[in-house]
């Protein structure tokens, strides 16, 4: 795979660049993919809470499945999706949107190593531009691990990009 990513890359070199400095409301971000994705007029988050999960472990699945649902029926009628997708459950809408080949954002909590690329599906969904990987902080070689003050910052910055979008589209 390693020569026909390559050659991916060259073909569209724009989507693989990382772009500094992609301010989104009062925040600056680093990005990997389709910018324009941010021109889109609908965008909603995909956050799955703790309490939908519980319940669900509690045998009340019915409202977990019905948000990641209209997760993907909102895809479908052409919101983007803005998530870190985290959790499983995130991580099972995200596989859904990029085989069902919607546009999405992806924030990251680590930012991006010189010559960075999506692993995988992310691969193919940057280079057909239906993806746009943003980090907040710069990258740390070091880092293993997020952190859960980590994770909630990256659901509040999810958040923020949506209302911010939304308003500076309209």
């Amino acid at each position: 795979m390693n020569p026909q990513r390559l050659a991916t890359k060259r073909l569209k070199p724009g989507y693989f660049r990382v772009q500094k400095d992609i301010v989104i409301g009062d925040r600056k971000y680093d990005g990997v993919g389709n910018v324009a994705i941010l021109l889109e007029e609908e965008f909603a988050t995909v956050h799955v809470r703790s309490m939908l999960v519980k319940n669900a472990e509690n045998g009340d699945d019915m409202p977990l499945r019905n948000y990641m649902n209209s997760r993907v029926l909102m895809a479908r009628k052409g919101v983007v999706m803005v998530s870190p997708f985290i959790s499983p459950n995130e991580k099972r809408v995200m596989q859904v949107l990029v085989q069902e080949q919607h546009p999405l954002v992806l924030l990251t909590d680590n930012g991006f190593r010189d010559y960075y690329k999506p692993a995988d599906a992310l691969f193919d969904a940057c280079a057909a531009g239906r993806l746009l990987i943003l980090s907040p902080w710069p990258y740390d070689g070091a880092k293993h691990h997020i952190s859960r003050s980590e994770c909630m910052a990256l659901n509040a910055m999810a958040e923020e990009i949506c209302k911010n979008l939304i308003m500076t589209n309209q």
